[in-house]
């Protein structure tokens, strides 16, 4: 089916027909799923080389980056989704594994792979600890951008949506099979108002991070919370025995990047506190030093005073007994 037939009554949006085709050459056919990822690729490395402006990031460096990134978040997206389906015969030959224009990917995948291309490049051009977190804390913030653009390629296609819901609910989804409309949760918009919020504070606060590597430690954190309650409405989860496994990764996500953000926050102030405490003691011996300087430079001036004033005395003595010698003579 090339069309999606949705509807927001709730919000006054009536049946609207989508294509899913945005257009074709020759006999291949361009998706507006593929279409609006694209999209939101391309966004995300836009405020990568903005922002990496002002980490100390060059453009050339960034475009590096990007070259393997997309590649591997693509590889680590499917292969994912692959290894968590593997027990529901979906693949008979090596062509149904990486057929990825058949559908079939999953984020957590595309997050893994994207990050293990940042380490490799920034290994490759000797990236020092410190730079390597400032490439994550830039990079996480346009991924959540590409996630925010990304979900409305599931709009299009009229998937990732959430249970049925009561034909009241003021945020309902219709979508329509047929001559019968079904009112479904849309996870997907849920999931990109997420973000977008997540966005907004993430680069709020961007300048008043306390530690390199807290943004993208913020970036985990906030979207495996929505998603730990989003994938619990969702109709199409991967499941690991009972377990979703999106909801899983995604209270893991939150819970380990949490706390590592809150250690390294008050670690972070620790020292600050311990800079604050020790300063006036340092700025003291400081002045001590000052000051002893001052006294010995004092006395060194004092004691030349003395010599020259005793080698005076002497000189006007002998020239007093020089005139005393001459009378007698």
């Amino acid at each position: 089916m090339d069309t999606t037939i949705v509807s927001f009554p709730g919000l006054g949006i009536g049946e609207k027909v989508i294509n899913q085709v945005a257009f074709s050459i020759g006999s291949i056919e361009v998706r507006w799923y593929g279409v609006i990822i694209t999209l939101g690729m391309i966004l995300g490395f836009l405020y990568a080389v903005w922002r990496g402006k002002f980490e100390g990031v060059s453009f050339d460096d960034l475009v590096d980056f990007a070259l393997l990134t997309i590649v591997l978040a693509i590889v680590g997206a499917r292969a994912y989704y692959v290894l968590t389906t593997l027990g529901q015969g979906y693949y008979q030959s090596f062509l149904d594994v990486i057929a990825i224009w058949e559908g079939g990917i999953a984020i957590y995948g595309g997050i893994i792979g994207g990050a293990a291309a940042l380490l490799i490049v920034c290994r490759l051009k000797k990236y020092s600890k410190s730079k390597v977190l400032k490439v994550f804390d830039i990079v996480a913030p346009g991924v959540m951008l590409g996630q925010i653009v990304g979900r409305w390629g599931n709009f299009v296609n009229g998937e990732a949506h959430g249970i049925e819901t009561a034909e009241n609910f003021f945020l309902r989804m219709g979508l329509t099979y047929g001559t019968r409309t079904y009112f479904y949760h849309p996870t997907f918009l849920y999931e990109s108002l997420w973000n977008l919020l997540g966005f907004v504070l993430i680069n709020i606060f961007y300048k008043k991070k306390k530690f390199d590597g807290q943004v993208m430690l913020a970036y985990l954190a906030w979207y495996g919370l929505g998603r730990m309650f989003i994938e619990g409405l969702r109709t199409d989860s991967l499941y690991i025995g009972v377990f979703r496994i999106s909801q899983v990764v995604g209270f893991l996500c939150f819970a380990i990047c949490t706390t590592l953000m809150i250690y390294l926050l008050v670690r972070s102030r620790r020292a600050t506190l311990d800079t604050e405490d020790y300063a006036p003691v340092y700025e003291g011996l400081r002045r001590g030093v000052r000051r002893s300087a001052a006294k010995e430079e004092a006395l060194r001036e004092g004691a030349a005073d003395i010599e020259a004033m005793i080698a005076h005395a002497e000189e006007t003595q002998a020239k007093k007994e020089n005139e005393e010698y001459g009378e007698a003579d």
